[in-house]
């Protein structure tokens, strides 16, 4: 996505020179997954409920055995297999906005992680991948890693998250335009759907359960209908600011409080300073990422800025210092968007903005 993985021209997988030696490894390494040789090793949970067959963003998704050497090449997706337990099955990662969500740093250690932004179609196929994920269209697009066809004809089965489908028109360029609110049932659809890939169907169950607890525990008895909030990713030239129905949508709803630009469907429109300060929110929710390829990633250095320019010094929740600080992952669609609920409502409750 535009604020959350800057797009790279990179060559097409089809040129790449170990094409037909990749192919051919990948058919082997999927036959010797389905049968024959270890088949506990291949498969953490037995040999049965293979092969899996998904419906996922417009593509039909085969895996004939539990992948054994995948690269998700977006955080948000990385988090949900390192959550699941399978850091042993991860060849590499990419992709990187944020720190790993807590508790999952030692097993993220043990991933290698071949690009901090998106890498090259080469870097991928370098990993001997049988299994590519990814938590936006854009990644496994033209001007991304590859197409997903490029993988697929390789042998090498694909997943999007299906929150950056479902009710999402990514055909135009920029970060794309909900055509209806986001909810955290498409997230838990990719715990479930990844899960079911690699071979735990239980372990997605119980990570589900424990979001939707979480989410529960942070919601309860909260009343922010009266507050405002602007969520802002990153720039500080022309700021992405969150529109209606992505996941700032759901962490917004799920407080009943307002996003002052819930007029707009796009995912992170660029909107000028005098209007945000126009808007006037009472809540500023600001990214705080550790990447560098934008203006103003980290909180401090967006804290900086508001605080000395003249159209937003004098905003209300600038003179009050109402700033609640997420990671790039937690305003994207990702299992740490229910730590943007549960970090927002503990910001409004500080901040005395519930009932």
């Amino acid at each position: 996505m535009g604020p959350e993985t800057p797009r790279y021209s990179v060559p097409p997988i089809a040129g790449h020179a170990r094409s037909a030696a990749l192919l051919t490894a990948g058919i082997v390494l999927l036959t010797a997954c389905g049968g024959g040789g270890d088949d506990s090793a291949a498969k953490p949970t037995g040999g049965e409920g293979y092969p899996v067959t998904l419906k996922n963003c417009g593509h039909t998704v085969t895996v004939d055995a539990a992948p054994r050497r995948a690269v998700p090449v977006d955080q948000g997706s990385t988090e949900i297999l390192l959550s699941l337990g399978l850091a042993d099955r991860l060849a590499a990662t990419a992709t990187w906005t944020d720190p790993v969500m807590k508790g999952l740093e030692k097993a993220n250690a043990g991933v290698p992680r071949i690009s901090e932004n998106r890498p090259s179609s080469e870097k991928v196929l370098d990993q001997e991948p049988d299994f590519v994920s990814a938590s936006f269209e854009s990644t496994l697009a033209k001007g991304g890693v590859a197409p997903r066809e490029q993988f697929e004809k390789l042998g090498v089965p694909t997943y999007v998250s299906p929150a950056d489908c479902t009710a999402k028109d990514n055909s135009k360029d920029g970060d794309g335009v909900r055509t209806g609110a986001l909810t955290m049932d498409s997230v838990y659809g990719e715990v479930r759907d990844l899960a079911k890939v690699f071979g735990v169907p239980e372990r997605g169950e119980k990570l589900v359960a424990e979001l939707r607890a979480r989410v529960r525990k942070a919601t309860d008895g909260i009343d922010a209908s009266g507050a405002t909030l602007m969520y802002w990713f990153a720039n500080a030239e022309s700021p992405y600011l969150a529109g209606c129905c992505g996941a700032p949508g759901v962490i917004t709803r799920e407080l009943g409080a307002k996003n002052v630009f819930d007029d707009t469907h796009e995912e992170w429109p660029q909107i000028n300073w005098e209007t945000v300060a126009d808007r006037n929110p009472d809540v500023l929710v600001i990214g705080d990422l550790t990447r560098k390829s934008e203006t103003a990633e980290s909180a401090s250095r967006k804290i900086a800025f508001l605080e000395s320019n003249p159209a937003t010094k004098n905003m209300d929740a600038v003179r009050h210092k109402r700033y609640v600080l997420l990671s790039g992952q937690a305003m994207n669609p990702s299992i740490r968007t229910v730590e943007g609920v549960e970090r927002v409502a503990a910001g409004l409750r500080t901040f005395g903005l519930t009932g």
